[in-house]
């Protein structure tokens, strides 16, 4: 089998296994980072992550932490096979010599690419899956005739019908793609590179094949952690773009998302849902790289 096969096939199931352990850790993160500013003298919707699990699961049941799971899990395998692949083949380009390994500085490149090419993709496919996660709370929260807030949608392939035909074509699934940018090609770049250099610590050296499934679950948490660590800000003004009404849209772009949010709520509106997100990231990277390595070295 050919290295990008391999890479496909390790990528699309390591990709499942990271959507299921973290999904609900995302809705959670989204419904934080979506529910609008109180007006003054009146608390948030959520008054933190332990309460919007207690809300949603109380509104919806246990199933309402995996709403919106359809849509990342049904392109789990372009998603999976972008990353992967692009990411394998530029550690190919930047390979001098066959069986040495690349430096972590080259690393930390193959992530940059990678995360460029995965943008194209996770930007439609987010937008739709918060959509469908922040639903409840736009709903509860509205007092405008806000369009995100008054459709009910039946589901992923429904959210993306109603924004084809409704908020522009397929420019309108691309909202928020900058910020998308923003996210996906630093972070990647740090996870890469962050996975790379904490295998090589364990292993002490640059020949990390005989790590345990312990030293791979331990490197890929402090990768996943490593992501959101540089990048969350960008992850809040693309999901409130995402969720933005379109026929009056509170923010005219990223950067004016980014101003009102810091004027409203300062730097810490920048951070809502950060806690979900490093703890889904922790779980979910840990359990995504664990399940591409296993497959990867089972197909040689």
């Amino acid at each position: 089998m050919a290295d990008a096969a391999k890479d496909l096939a390790s990528g699309t199931v390591g990709g499942a296994a990271q959507i299921i352990v973290g999904h609900p850790f995302d809705t959670i993160k989204v419904k934080l980072q979506s529910q609008p500013a109180p007006t003054p003298g009146r608390p948030p919707r959520y008054a933190g992550a332990f309460d919007a699990v207690r809300q949603t699961v109380a509104a919806e049941g246990p199933k309402g932490l995996y709403k919106g799971m359809g849509a990342p899990l049904a392109t789990v395998a372009a998603l999976n096979a972008v990353l992967f692949t692009v990411r394998g083949q530029m550690e190919g380009l930047l390979r001098s010599d066959l069986g040495v390994p690349l430096t972590i500085s080259q690393q930390f490149v193959c992530g940059s690419g990678a995360g460029f090419a995965v943008s194209f993709l996770a930007c439609p496919t987010e937008l739709v899956k918060c959509r469908l996660q922040a639903h409840g709370a736009l709903a509860c929260a509205s007092t405008t005739s806000s369009v995100v807030a008054a459709v009910k949608y039946g589901g992923p392939m429904d959210v993306a019908r109603h924004v084809l035909r409704s908020e522009g074509g397929a420019r309108g699934l691309f909202k928020g793609l900058f910020p998308t940018f923003a996210r996906e090609i630093p972070g990647n770049a740090t996870m890469f590179a962050t996975y790379e250099a904490f295998k090589r610590f364990l292993a002490g050296g640059s020949d990390t094949s005989s790590l345990g499934q312990g030293s791979l679950i331990m490197a890929g948490g402090v990768a996943g952690a490593s992501f959101w660590g540089i990048v969350y800000p960008a992850d809040v003004v693309k999901s409130v773009l995402q969720v933005d009404d379109y026929k009056n849209p509170k923010y005219r772009g990223s950067m004016d998302a980014f101003r009102k949010i810091l004027k409203a709520e300062g730097v810490k509106g920048l951070y809502k849902g950060f806690g979900p997100a490093m703890g889904r990231s922790v779980f979910a990277n840990a359990a995504c790289f664990l399940a591409y390595e296993k497959t990867r070295s089972s197909l040689g």
